[in-house]
């Protein structure tokens, strides 16, 4: 009887296992579902990445730069409604961190914050843009405010929603993290529920949540090497004390937090709004982690305002 129920538990684990085993899907699948143009593969400073430029107007004319960075675990389709309302008006340029979306690993596997920094500034450089506004959601919000505090006089505004930077319970600055030998675990095993699960907390409401989202980012986390890239990120996320470098953010700044951020809370923007210069702030009571994609009407519009302002 005990052979057998070992065995009834073993065949059980193994199915457990190969319902849970999720490989890595072709680079090819995933372009074919996700990449709006091949023209939206380029490479800058010898790195390729998947960006979007929504250019001149009909008129050819340049309109003023708007550079979004999305945040960990995300992709440049996370600002798709924001998109579709600032196109027209702006122009908005937004692309993958290597080993985010489509866009591939980095070969010399350097994560660290001073390498995102240098690539903004070559995208901006390959663009032909002097100075843009840059909108940041968490980690690529700690991307572009560090780039501002070094770079004031390439920035023109600055939208920072949720920003990474802070040192929360058990960080330390200038320590790389501890990142658990079960994480390894990811690249090898990400059912659709286990992440569904992983993302549910970035939103105030989880029914918001939808299959297609969730799709999505399963889809871009799946592509070749990424999860072992964002594994070598988190290892390699180092933070830098921010008191010294966000007085030097000059321009305008705009917070935005979702109330019910459980992920970077809103009470991290009083230590903004204490070291910026010019910052200003808007809380969204209903909204989490990601307003831009739980909210995109309701969030937007504070940005309208100031951008036009």
């Amino acid at each position: 009887m005990l052979v057998l129920t070992l065995l009834g538990l073993g065949s059980g684990l193994l199915a457990l296992l190969a319902w849970a085993w999720t490989p890595d899907r072709p680079r090819s699948q995933l372009e074919a579902r996700w990449l709006a143009s091949p023209e939206d593969m380029v490479t800058i400073a010898g790195e390729r990445l998947h960006l979007r430029d929504s250019g001149r107007d009909g008129a050819g004319r340049d309109l003023p730069a708007v550079i979004m960075l999305h945040g960990f675990g995300a992709s440049l389709h996370t600002w798709d409604a924001w998109t579709a309302s600032l196109s027209g008006r702006y122009r908005v340029i937004r692309y993958d961190l290597p080993g985010f979306g489509l866009s591939p690993p980095r070969a010399s596997g350097d994560y660290s914050l001073a390498a995102d920094i240098a690539q903004l500034g070559a995208v901006m450089d390959s663009l032909g843009l002097a100075r843009a506004t840059l909108i940041g959601s968490s980690m690529g919000g700690k991307v572009a405010w560090h780039f501002a505090a070094r770079f004031p006089g390439r920035v023109e505004k600055l939208v920072l929603i949720s920003p990474d930077g802070f040192a929360q319970p058990g960080q330390r600055y200038g320590e790389a993290p501890r990142v658990g030998m079960a994480l390894g675990l990811m690249t090898m095993f990400l059912p659709k529920p286990l992440l569904r699960a992983n993302l549910a907390p970035a939103y105030a409401d989880p029914t918001r949540l939808t299959d297609a989202i969730v799709t999505r980012y399963q889809d871009m986390m799946l592509a070749p090497g990424a999860r072992r890239a964002m594994i070598a990120r988190l290892r390699q996320s180092v933070l830098e004390d921010p008191a010294a470098l966000l007085p030097k953010v000059t321009m305008p700044v705009l917070l935005l937090w979702g109330a019910q951020d459980r992920l970077i809370p809103v009470s991290n923007a009083e230590d903004y709004l204490r070291l910026l210069p010019d910052a200003r702030l808007v809380r969204f009571p209903s909204l989490g982690h990601l307003p831009h994609e739980e909210g995109p009407e309701e969030s937007l519009a504070p940005v309208l305002a100031f951008l036009g302002g």
